[in-house]
């Protein structure tokens, strides 16, 4: 983590209990200013309790929210201006239109007047429905419904913005589009929590990702650390190697270990690929080999994931 600044969110040791069963069971994390933090967990991970806790729209059992520094409750009004939420479920009204249900919210937040007229107009442009303004939202495709529902998380400037899966079941031209905004209201300084069910998305826009499964953080780091977890693997397929071969190839730098298989190829864990195939390719000229085969098989999120937790995301 750069710098010195202090975090802008500080959940620690969060518990969260329905009806007898742990939803999150002592969750810590801290998310720095201006970052793009993922959230990725199975279903019934404990995602969405954790955004309604750190939006203040639900008190934790126990363990304690920090916003800026400050404890923050959900009486605590003031603090929960800072944040905005896109929740899974859409929470505009079908029956008003585009423009009406932006200005409702606004004024929730207690903007008037012409500053709210200027600020509904430059979201509407944002989210790409200024044509469609004044046309009711009930009449709304899936994803128009989803980039309105984002613009109404933001009307009234979060420090923090929470998303909890803006892209699901939309087409991907709004999926492009919320994408897009997510981006740029970051660059305007907006720090965003975003959690999703598209691990590329996630690979693409956040600078650092938990891994939520079972109520716990499995892994919090940065996307690099997270697919060094797993390293890479490399197949080697060679002809007439050397009795010592094997040996050989375990001492290069990096290779973690040495698995030959009974069709001439040797596979090989390493750490980073590239770092360890000039190597091995000198060992095979060094020792007569031929190297007839070759394939590198790379980590990925979606590996990561399923290493950590088990299972895939969309269980």
């Amino acid at each position: 983590m750069g710098g010195m600044a202090e975090p802008l969110l500080q959940v620690e040791a969060v518990r969260k209990s329905y009806a007898g069963v742990e939803a999150l069971a002592g969750v810590s994390l801290e998310v720095e200013p201006g970052e793009v933090f993922g959230l990725l967990g199975p279903n019934g991970a404990g995602k969405t309790t954790l955004l309604s806790i750190a939006a203040g729209l639900l008190a934790p059992d126990a363990g304690v929210v920090r916003l800026s520094g400050r404890e923050f409750r959900p009486a605590d009004r003031e603090t929960r201006r800072l944040v905005g939420i896109g929740t899974q479920d859409l929470a505009v009204y079908p029956e008003l239109t585009a423009r009406e249900n932006l200005v409702f919210f606004g004024e929730l937040y207690g903007l008037r007047g012409a500053g709210l007229a200027a600020r509904v107009d430059e979201l509407l442009a944002a989210v790409g429905l200024t044509d469609r303004a004044d046309d009711r939202a009930g009449t709304f495709s899936g994803g128009m419904k989803r980039r309105l529902n984002l613009a109404v998380a933001v009307v009234h400037r979060p420090t923090l913005l929470l998303l909890d899966e803006p892209t699901t079941g939309v087409d991907p031209q709004s999926r492009n589009h919320i994408f897009e905004m997510v981006r740029g209201l970051n660059r305007g300084g907006m720090t965003v929590i975003y959690t999703s069910h598209y691990m590329e998305e996630v690979q693409a826009l956040c600078r650092r990702i938990a891994i939520l499964d079972g109520g716990r953080v499995q892994a919090c780091s940065t996307l690099g650390e997270l697919l060094a977890m797993l390293g890479s693997t490399v197949r080697l397929t060679v002809e007439n190697p050397p009795p010592d071969f094997a040996a050989r190839l375990a001492g290069v730098p990096g290779v973690k270990a040495v698995r030959p298989d009974p069709a001439g190829v040797v596979v090989v864990p390493v750490g980073t690929a590239a770092q360890v195939l000039p190597d091995l390719a000198g060992l095979c000229a060094a020792t007569g080999t031929r190297l007839t085969g070759l394939d590198i098989d790379e980590p990925t999120l979606e590996k990561v994931f399923l290493h950590l937790t088990g299972r895939g995301l969309r269980d």
